[in-house]
């Protein structure tokens, strides 16, 4: 491989106009109004309510229901089952806000809501199961392929437990990822995803943790061998393609970009809306402050001392690079998408690259204004230890390891077989 297949790509679109902050289907609401929305969500619901949302362990249903309302859910489901299909520009843009109040329900907000785009990649069939009887159908996910599917005819019969799926006491669906072995169509052992309804999985609750523990990522547990038609299965090939089976249904050239190079968004906003509001609430209480000191040195404003204007500016820096880095991207594979051309293997692992380092620098931005809230800052009514302990739990994601995501962008930089998922 040449030093020319292997560079950073070039980038040359406005992100303030890329083609995801704009909604094709008459009637749907301008992304003004939809960010006000989540504006008033989070700051007038999800920050208040931050704290019972993680003793809880799950997203609540009032909280679900204000995304419902809002149309949040809809935001990137297709137009024929009532969604407006914007991009993935637009989902960042809500999802964070959303995460200045509470990163949890964010968290449960965007896995439901990117889902959505998501299921509008799967054949037509599987999307008219989905949403033929309500179009508000959610669906919850767990991605990893642990379990085999076993091929009967006419589809695959599964059992077993899958972890980790974000906001499962709000989903009508499970997407369950799975082992296939090879077929007609794939001749090798293959990867992918089968959608099961309600009523045929149960939940089990092991989801017991000092970050995100309000996401409510608890197990779909199937214990009986269940029957799932070979219509809802999409592979993770056909995911990664550009033209997966519903871009015959649904032609809105968003549902033609690969999903790594995409959909890892949904991880990386929540953590951006972390960082902004612990930098919110630093900025608030910090002009008013006065420490107190141990023996000595009390009765100080905090916004006096030259290491936390330091700080402060750094995280600030932070969060604007971070935000920077996804909103170039994702304006490039939706414009790339809407000309109809084809996103490249180098954007594909140049937008994992970012994804992590962007949830790297949102981590260390509270990180860095988590150093300076001194000993109050540890009480469990300050928000800021909150944001601190989801922000660390996000940026934990296998799909955002540092060491996993940046050595395999190094070894495609090199001119190496890179060694991970792109």
């Amino acid at each position: 491989m040449n030093q020319s297949s292997t560079s950073i790509p070039a980038v040359g679109v406005d992100a303030a106009h890329a083609p995801g902050r704009f909604s094709p289907v008459a009637g749907a609401p301008e992304l003004s109004t939809l960010l006000e929305r989540a504006r008033e969500i989070s700051g007038g619901f999800l920050k208040p309510h931050a704290q019972l949302t993680e003793e809880s362990r799950r997203v609540s249903q009032e909280a679900t229901a204000l995304f419902r309302d809002a149309g949040f859910f809809r935001l990137m489901q297709p137009a024929q089952f009532g969604g407006y299909e914007y991009g993935f520009s637009a989902f960042a843009d809500i999802i964070s806000e959303l995460g200045r109040g509470c990163p949890s329900s964010a968290w449960g907000c965007s896995l439901g809501a990117v889902h959505q785009w998501l299921i509008g990649t799967f054949p037509a069939q599987a999307q008219e199961d989905v949403w033929g009887k309500t179009s508000d159908a959610i669906v919850c996910g767990s991605y990893a392929p642990t379990i085999k599917a076993e091929a009967v005819a006419g589809g695959y019969v599964v059992s077993g437990r899958w972890h980790w799926a974000s906001n499962i006491d709000n989903s009508q669906w499970a997407m369950i990822g799975v082992q296939f072995a090879p077929d007609d169509e794939t001749p090798v052992p293959h990867a992918g995803f089968l959608l099961v309804p309600r009523e045929e999985w149960s939940v089990h609750d092991d989801w017991f943790t000092s970050g995100q523990a309000g996401t409510g990522s608890k197990a779909v547990d199937i214990q009986t061998p269940t029957f799932v038609p070979g219509y809802r299965k999409l592979t993770f090939a056909q995911a990664s393609s550009n033209v997966p089976p519903g871009a015959a249904l649904n032609t809105n050239p968003i549902y033609r970009i690969p999903f790594l190079s995409a959909l890892p968004v949904c991880l990386v906003s929540p953590i951006l809306g972390a960082a902004q509001g612990a930098l919110d609430e630093f900025l608030a209480v910090a002009g008013t402050r006065v420490t107190r000191g141990a023996v000595a040195g009390g009765g100080s404003r905090l916004a006096e001392f030259f290491p936390v204007q330091s700080r402060v500016a750094e995280a600030a820096a932070m969060v604007d690079a971070a935000r920077l880095l996804i909103n170039r991207d994702l304006a490039e594979v939706e414009s790339r998408a809407a000309a109809g051309q084809e996103i490249d293997v180098d954007t594909r692992i140049r937008n994992r690259l970012d994804h992590a380092f962007a949830a790297r620098l949102a981590r260390d931005a509270i990180n860095a204004i988590f150093d300076n809230t001194g000993g109050n800052g540890l009480a469990l009514s300050q928000p800021i230890q909150r944001l601190w302990r989801d922000g660390n739990a996000i940026a934990k994601h296998i799909s955002l390891n540092w060491d996993a995501v940046s050595s395999m962008a190094g070894q495609h930089l090199l001119g190496l077989e890179p060694k991970g998922q792109y």
